[in-house]
């Protein structure tokens, strides 16, 4: 089968299919590939569409940023617009990434740039983590007043408690070999596409029955995705529903301060 261009277009993320693989790339070029409620959307819809024939999801972003977390531009928007903190449902965000940690299909990350916040949750989620050497990793959230309240139980399954709880803390990025020595990504080269190609190529060798069997068999071994739930979603709506985070947000956004930075 050839290439096919998945319909409808998204609005935020370009789309293809190539025999039985998907490709999704975040495509919010103007926006740094941040998350906003249309990529949740566009992105649940595009992975419905891969449940019933898909084996490999690859997730990537552009070659200099994959993902940037959360759209400070639009929450300070509408801060500005309504003077209202109105926190983004982190529901879809979390299920979005538990669909890829769960899903009857294997879900590969293809990071090249900058990952950072939220975008670790795309990463974290995923079966496997592929990069470029020159990629980064990082948790700015603190720096903000925030915390990676839904990208941590991610991160713990996949990195382990004590290298998430000091990312967080440092919020300072991590390189591509520190990443595969914390856990966080499986292999790196300089030329990720190649890498990106050859797993591909051995992927496509395993059944879709056979993929799907193992991926409900690991989610019954580990259901702590699930149970965190509750309480990651409590404690993200908790930090994006403060006033004065979105103060510093703000004001990030219009005057380019950090909050540590004096008026």
């Amino acid at each position: 089968m050839g290439t096919v261009i998945t319909e409808p277009a998204y609005e935020t993320l370009k789309v293809r299919v190539t025999d039985d693989t998907c490709h999704i790339q975040i495509h919010r070029p103007d926006a740094n590939n941040t998350i906003n409620e249309q990529l949740i959307e566009d992105f649940t819809a595009a992975l419905d569409e891969c449940e019933d024939h898909v084996k490999v999801v690859v997730i990537e972003g552009s070659p200099e940023v994959f993902c940037f977390g959360a759209d400070f531009k639009g929450l300070q928007k509408s801060f500005e617009s309504t003077g209202a903190v109105e926190a983004m449902d982190p529901g879809p965000m979390y299920d979005l990434w538990l669909r890829l940690a769960t899903g009857p299909y294997i879900s590969i990350a293809h990071v090249r740039g900058q990952a950072n916040a939220g975008g670790i949750g795309f990463v974290a989620a995923c079966d496997i983590v592929l990069c470029e050497e020159k990629a980064t990793f990082s948790l700015s959230e603190l720096l903000f007043g925030l915390m990676p309240a839904c990208v941590l139980p991610f991160l713990v399954r996949r990195a382990g408690f004590a290298k998430a709880n000091y990312m967080t803390l440092m919020t300072e990025p991590i390189g591509a070999k520190t990443a595969q020595e914390w856990g966080l990504v499986d292999e790196f080269a300089a030329d990720s596409q190649n890498l990106l190609r050859k797993k591909l190529l051995r992927l496509r060798r395993l059944s879709r029955t056979a993929i799907g069997r193992y991926k409900r068999y690991m989610n019954v071994l580990n259901r702590d995705l699930g149970n965190a739930r509750p309480k990651a979603l409590e404690a993200n709506l908790e930090v994006f529903s403060d006033r004065g985070n979105m103060q510093k947000i703000s004001r990030f956004v219009t005057t380019g301060q950090f909050p540590w930075d004096g008026d």
